[in-house]
């Protein structure tokens, strides 16, 4: 029942469970896939909680899995108050919940607040209203520029390629930050901040534990819709500047997470977490501010190279945005937008012992860690034959960006042929690649050597070792190409090396590390923990 705590809420969410939590991304399309049409489902990830709970994540984030045309997989939302059939029902939505609960598993789910499916009834409505009606304002239309209207109202692309504009057959433009399908909500008409409030308060009452808000640093527009600066960074995985880009981080935004977080705080214990893709970390501080969003995405550590320097610099302006805030710094090495870190990190045995080492980087650090689904069974990106490629980028960008879909690739379960337990289908909706059968969860579950093994470990040993106590960092001295950091409070020492040959560890004992040890030397492309 919506009550709001008794205690203030800065005191109630000092103890609060997401503040250390493990979180684990299903991409509800490629996790699991119950009913065997080759695409998974609620009912599919229901089936696998035992694993997820074997595993040591403490919450879920599930994708998109509302009424959806799916012209971008689901982030196209039709009807954000119900489930897309493809993926099962309300019904299945609230076994999932109550299974998890069982499980001491969380629920969070996303919602896409910047923008509707052009299916959405709003949509559909504005379509057939004529210009300056009630039904357009609830959208971005503006009127187009030369002397016949021809020309788009300014120059702001696409983040999948192409113009940010498509023309109606009465001559206006709407306006679409992402896919034509997308059309960008108004956010300064209030029937759109009403709806937002009703859907968080739908799913809130049937149990969900969070939010994670889609494109946070979007919605709010600036009124002159002054062009975007040719020196601006462009694309989608980009982190931006508002100063140069005005499509994102306007100041307005904060009023919409301010809404958010009235809401969610009606209902205890639940938090929201935003995807901010912003550059300067004073900007991006304001989103988690005590009336703003309990936690926030920081893709520092996700964009920095495997390279110690570079790594120790992320995790600094990570912790330095949050300081004061109240609020702990969140850490991610993937997700469903950008290639898996495997073969980000150099590919094969390299990327994959690589990936060991700086997982152990991202669970040494005080704060939220966001895993990936597949990504503690050591699954790289796939590459996929032209034919299969279905991520609206590809398309947009005339087959210049394949897109996303290499990292979206069903997870292998068991077997040792595609689907590998993934479906009853013979195909999935993204190919499986053969070479997989040494990575299913099942061919690692029993081999204490498996990545899978090994992230298994390192979960538990986060969770219960008094070590990793503390939320700030001492740094040691190290040598060119590595560092070592002590948490303050527990005592956990983490040391990385990505220089070309071993080094001296520090003092203490090795509670795990990301590779084989050459005695009191550490490796090349390992980390290690120690107290």
């Amino acid at each position: 029942m919506r009550r709001s705590s008794d205690l203030p809420q800065e005191i109630a969410d000092e103890s609060a469970w997401w503040r250390d939590a493990v979180f684990y991304q299903v991409y509800v399309r490629s996790f699991a896939d119950a009913n065997g049409d080759g695409v998974g489902d609620l009912d599919g990830i229901r089936s696998r909680l035992g694993y997820l709970e074997l595993l040591g994540v403490d919450a879920l984030w599930l994708t998109p899995f509302f009424t959806s045309p799916m012209a971008d997989h689901g982030y196209d939302v039709a009807d954000p108050r119900d489930v897309d059939p493809l993926f099962g029902d309300l019904a299945a939505f609230d076994r999932l919940v109550a299974e998890a609960h069982e499980h001491n598993i969380k629920i969070t789910i996303d919602v896409v607040p910047n923008h509707t499916s052009d299916r959405h009834a709003w949509f559909q409505a504005a379509l057939r209203s004529a210009p300056g009606s009630p039904e357009r304002e609830r959208y971005v239309f503006r009127d187009g520029g030369g002397f016949d209207g021809s020309v788009p109202p300014n120059n702001w692309p696409s983040q999948f390629g192409g113009p940010a504009w498509t023309r109606v057959p009465d001559g206006q433009w709407y306006l679409h930050l992402f896919a034509p399908e997308q059309p960008d909500l108004n956010w300064e008409n209030p029937e759109v901040a009403a709806d937002l409030a009703r859907t968080l308060r739908f799913w809130l009452d049937r149990g969900v534990d969070g939010f994670r808000i889609d494109v946070a640093h979007g919605m709010a527009k600036p009124r002159d819709l002054r062009n975007v600066d040719p020196r601006a960074e462009l694309g989608s995985g980009v982190r931006h500047d508002n100063a140069v880009d005005p499509r994102f981080d306007n100041d307005a935004v904060h009023d919409v997470h301010r809404l958010i977080r009235k809401v969610v705080d009606e209902y205890p214990n639940r938090m929201a977490v935003g995807e901010i893709w912003v550059k300067d970390d004073a900007r991006w501080a304001a989103y988690v501010r005590p009336d703003e969003l309990h936690l926030g995405f920081n893709f520092r550590l996700l964009e920095a190279p495997f390279d110690a320097d570079a790594v120790r610099a992320a995790v600094d302006h990570s912790l330095n945005a949050v300081r004061g805030l109240g609020t702990p710094p969140t850490w991610t090495l993937s997700n469903h937008d950008v290639p898996r870190h495997v073969t980000r990190y150099g590919g094969g045995a390299l990327g994959a012992k690589r990936a060991r080492a700086m997982v152990l980087v991202e669970l040494a650090l005080p704060g939220v860690v966001y895993l990936y689904n597949g990504e503690e069974l050591g699954l790289p990106n796939v590459e996929l034959p032209d034919w299969a490629l279905q991520d609206p980028i590809w398309v947009r960008s005339r087959h210049a960006d394949r897109g996303r879909d290499g990292c979206r690739v069903p997870l292998p379960w068991e077997g040792d042929t595609p689907p590998f337990g993934f479906s009853g289908a013979a195909g999935t909706w993204l190919p499986q690649p053969n070479e997989w059968a040494g990575l299913t969860a099942e061919s690692q579950l029993e081999d204490p050597g498996s990545m899978l093994s090994f992230y298994r470990h390192a979960l538990e040993l986060r969770k219960s070792n008094a070590a990793f106590d503390g939320e700030e960092l001492e740094w040691y001295g190290a040598p060119a190409g590595c560092f070592a950091f002590r948490r303050k409070g527990g005592g956990l020492i983490c040391a990385l090396n990505t220089s070309g040959g071993p080094v001296p560890l520090p003092p203490g004992g090795v509670l795990l590390a990301s590779g084989p040890m050459d005695g009191n030397q550490l490796p090349p492309d390992t980390a290690v923990w120690l107290v």
